[in-house]
């Protein structure tokens, strides 16, 4: 009935003829004249293209977090890349503001990550362009498309939200739109990335009222957090790394762009051009360079390539076209200089590709590329510049004739902001000038240290002065392989392909040739194979081989794939270094990784260790008696990582059976859980032994047969193992399965009585009988009381203190020490043995243990449950749950239903804690944690804006 009147009010108020109405149509007129048409590249570069006729659809996903992906962004991609498009749901951009199924509460923010260049800014060009044709979200009134880099030069000054619309889109006050409550209001914020604001969501005041002026960043918080304008949308647009300054609570939905799929690669080069014989040879070419095509799933690296390989094709340039990035980027730049010789310099494109005014540039360009990149910065305002000893004018010329390398923002205010077109050239151009700086004054940008100065000095003395690339490059290697997050991968892929001749003859007049030989380049060749062996992360080594094929050594694949030729792989001893060329081939492989098959290259425990990468991007793994013989081997390794099983589309026959029973029987397996042996009941009398050995393994204490679709025989099978070993299983997620009337069975063994859980989901009638346990808790079933003195101000106490809510206005309890600032409150009673109680939530709740000791005054990380050492929280958010500790995020799988309850079970001697939903008919495992706890826990609840707990 509310959302009817509010719908007619909506009506009447934009009444064709009234203000309202009539500034909705100046709003939509002005933003598709400002959307509508595109150049790409750069906004400044070229004639202008409709929108509609370039932009080309773009794949998004929706799911995901605000977990920080702590890998290079071209990882990210290559990562992406050998995901199964059909495994994750896409989602059209009519879809980001509908709720899934089976979700009652509406979306109100969305977040969509993306890689830098991968489409993000483009997207929200298309959606505000398509609302204001009239084609989509017409239930949405006024949308306002801001971003990041517009909102940061008013750093330092006031707005309220009416005021600081009416800033960016002037007439709004003029037309009455006074309130916003009347209407349906959408704001765009993209960029989070380049955010310069200070959004610290933990300590911001609340406000309510949008005539109210205070400064950007609190306005921006409480929007966000829905304190400001609750029945506003927002849609939020970053760059992976950023994600989480926005707390997950004030969420609904989290989607992410892919970039193109290899269809809509396709289609982008077909809307590129009209020559067909130009399109399909570049994308053949494209097809047979993995690091291109990688690359190619981010739209503006499509751009990039396509302007250097239809600049070649057109101009039939002798020799083959690029294959590397570094030939790609070298040829883009040496194409921008060339148009800037024509368009600005009045030269042809004949002349001599360097000008000293041009070389200058590129020179200043690549410190000012270098610095930033240090620093983690994309956007660049005065004072980055003058850090860098550029000042403004010479950064608006370089952006006025390298209009498609670097960039000026067009801006409202005297504040100017500049970027680089895309990340990979800002890191391109970085490796330019460290390589650079090197040969020309003899300096290792990337080594401080007073010992390795000292020790560059004898080698050049011994060199007879001249620069051996061998020490940069090995240096390089070493700071790149020590980044936490992979951030110089490509800086230095780049550095290391700018020694080829190949590619210093490209760009001869800007590069001084260093004429290095082929010795030079082997032993940077040599240096990264010695670091192979050492036993590195995948991503670590994948990158080290895209660095190999920039310097253009394949030798160790060749010799891999020499050996797969021959079928000697499977009796060969590899090397550490080949074992990770075997995980790239195979990684890299333009093939799905549909079945991953043990016996193709070594049944040994060695090579399942090894190619576990290989595993894990295979759909399925593929199990016989011979290759259970290596499986078994592992699970009884002492040395084994193995913790999932997955036996699905298995055939292991009897022997098969018995080889993995042996190996979980050993004490060093841990294995802690296994799926999908149900269909194996019917063909395998073993297979109740082989349960009976995986739920007999001694480091077992929680147990996940989750989506085994185990049903009636298995049930009975499972229960006969449950009964001669509840002395080891102390939880089992049986989550997903069906297992009938044996249910019963499994509800009278002594592991289910013991230790309360039993997960027996997807809607069984028959699982009434096991959840009533939970009332009785096995006998842990404890009261708990809140402690009034640690209460804080904005929460009250009602039902004889068995109710907490957060309220606005503040109580008036007296001063005390144990009083929290932040809107948390603490228990009374202290927790021993094992305890277990359930609490009612509604809203946005933390549901905590912590130590008494916690901090209580300020609002710093020390006093919030989770966020330290010294508590542990689940917070309970609009569809979703997380769990936090020491400040560290895990997003459970469990989604948060419908129900409000939730269970909480504290076995303090062996360290377990574990949050479960409760409803009137079943019981379902959130999360579990397993630590050891050093002082005496106590309940506690965090009640946030709108929210109440019931003890």
């Amino acid at each position: 009935m509310k959302d009817t009147k509010l719908a007619f009010l909506f009506q009447i108020c934009l009444h064709s003829g009234t203000k309202a109405h009539r500034y909705q149509r100046e709003l939509k007129s002005k933003l598709k004249k400002k959307f509508q048409c595109v150049s790409e590249g750069v906004a400044k570069a070229g004639s202008p293209t409709l929108l509609k006729d370039i932009f080309t659809e773009l794949y998004i996903t929706e799911g995901g977090g605000g977990e920080v992906n702590q890998e290079h962004e071209v990882m990210q991609i290559e990562t992406a890349s050998r995901r199964s498009d059909t495994a994750e749901r896409a989602i059209t951009l009519g879809e980001l503001f509908k709720a899934p199924p089976g979700r009652p509460q509406p979306i109100r923010t969305v977040m969509t990550k993306g890689v830098a260049g991968i489409g993000k800014t483009l997207l929200t060009h298309r959606f505000t362009v398509d609302w204001a044709e009239d084609k989509a979200q017409q239930e949405v009134h006024f949308t306002f498309p801001l971003t990041f880099r517009e909102l940061n030069v008013l750093r330092g000054r006031s707005f309220s939200l009416v005021g600081l619309v009416d800033h960016f889109f002037s007439g709004s006050k003029e037309a009455g739109i006074c309130s916003f409550q009347d209407f349906l209001v959408l704001f765009i914020l993209d960029g989070l990335d380049e955010c310069r604001l200070p959004l610290d969501f933990l300590s911001t005041q609340t406000l309510t009222d949008v005539s109210e002026s205070t400064s950007v960043e609190v306005l921006l918080i409480n929007l966000i957090r829905g304190e400001l304008l609750p029945s506003a949308r927002l849609w939020i647009t970053t760059r992976p790394a950023a994600a989480n300054q926005i707390p997950p609570e004030c969420v609904d939905m989290v989607t992410e762009v892919r970039g193109f799929t290899d269809p809509q690669k396709d289609e982008y080069f077909r809307r590129r051009s009209t020559d067909e014989e130009q399109v399909s040879s570049i994308m053949s070419h494209i097809r047979t360079c993995r690091s291109l095509h990688i690359m190619c799933h981010i739209p503006l690296f499509c751009w990039i390539t396509a302007t250097v390989l239809e600049d070649m094709l057109k101009s039939r340039e002798e020799g083959e076209l690029p294959r590397t990035l570094t030939q790609i980027y070298s040829h883009y730049v040496v194409l921008q200089n060339r148009v800037k010789t024509v368009k600005f310099d009045g030269g042809a494109a004949t002349d001599p590709h360097w000008s000293p005014q041009s070389r200058e540039m590129i020179e200043s360009l690549g410190k000012l590329a270098f610095e930033q990149l240090q620093k983690g910065k994309l956007i660049f305002y005065e004072s980055d510049l003058t850090e860098c000893g550029m000042d403004l004018r010479a950064a608006s010329v370089c952006s006025g004739v390298f209009t498609q390398v670097f960039r000026e923002e067009s801006s409202l205010y005297q504040d100017k902001v500049f970027t680089f077109i895309h990340l990979s050239l800002q890191e391109f151009l970085a490796a330019l000038h460290v390589h650079q700086t090197f040969i020309s004054s003899k300096v290792n940008l990337l080594e401080n240290s007073l010992m390795f100065k000292f020790t560059q000095t004898l080698n050049l003395l011994h060199s007879g002065g001249q620069p051996d690339l061998k020490f940069l490059h090995q240096s390089a290697v070493d700071e790149a392989l020590r980044s936490p997050n992979g951030h110089l991968d490509l800086f230095l892929r780049f550095l290391l392909g700018l020694s080829l001749p190949t590619n210093q003859r490209l760009l001869q007049g800007l590069l001084t040739q260093t004429g290095s030989d082929s010795q030079t380049n082997q032993r940077t060749v040599d240096y990264i194979k010695e670091k192979l062996s050492e036993g590195l992360s995948t991503e670590r080594s994948i990158n080290l081989f895209h660095c190999l094929n920039e310097v253009n050594d394949h030798s160790l694949l060749e010799q891999i794939q020499q050996s797969m030729r021959s079928g000697r792989l499977s009796t060969e001893k590899l090397s550490p270094a080949k074992w990770s060329a075997l995980v790239f081939i195979l990684l890299s492989s333009q093939e799905h990784l549909d079945v991953f098959d043990l016996k193709r290259f070594s049944p040994s425990e060695e090579a399942f260790l090894k190619l576990l990468p290989v595993v894990k991007a295979s759909k399925k793994v593929k199990q016989t008696s011979k290759s259970c013989a290596a499986l078994s081997s592992v699970l009884s390794s002492q040395s084994s990582s193995v913790k999932h099983l997955d036996l699905s589309n298995n055939d292991l026959q009897d022997s098969g059976v018995k080889l993995l029973c042996e190996g979980l029987k050993s004490p060093h397996c841990k294995l802690d859980s296994l799926r999908s042996v149900d269909h194996m009941f019917h063909q395998h009398c073993l297979v109740p032994c082989l349960l009976t050995c995986f739920l007999s393994c001694g480091c077992f204490s929680e147990s996940s047969l989750s989506g085994c679709v185990i049903t009636e025989v298995g049930g009975a099978s499972l229960a006969a193992a449950l009964s001669s070993n509840s002395s080891s299983v102390r939880e089992l997620d049986l989550s997903y399965n069906h297992p009938g009337d044996s249910a019963a069975k499994l509800v009278r063994c002594e592991v289910v009585v013991m230790y309360i859980v039993l997960m027996l989901l997807c809607n069984q009638s028959s699982l009434v009988t096991s959840v009533k346990l939970r009332y009785n808790g096995g006998g842990y079933f404890c009261h708990i009381h809140l402690d009034t003195n640690s209460i804080n101000r904005n929460l009250r106490l009602s039902d004889n203190n068995r109710m907490v809510t957060y309220v606005k206005e503040e109580e008036l309890y007296p001063d005390h020490q144990d009083r929290f600032d932040i809107y948390q409150v603490l228990c009374s009673t202290g927790l021993t043995g094992h305890c277990y109680w359930e609490v009612e939530r509604n809203g946005n709740v933390y549901i905590a243990v912590s130590y008494r000791g916690i901090r209580r005054k300020g609002k710093s990380y020390d006093c919030l449950f989770g966020s330290n050492n010294q508590s542990w929280s689940l917070r309970c958010y609009r569809g979703f749950y997380i769990f936090r500790h020491n400040n560290i995020d895990t997003r459970t799988s469990c989604p948060c239903g419908s129900s409000g309850r939730v269970g909480v079970y504290v076995d303090c001697p062996d360290g377990r804690l574990s949050f479960y939903e409760v409803s009137s008919d079943s019981m379902t495992l959130i999360h579990t944690v397993c630590t050891s706890f050093t002082d005496t826990l106590y309940p506690g609840f965090g009640i946030w804006f709108g929210s109440s707990v019931s003890l």
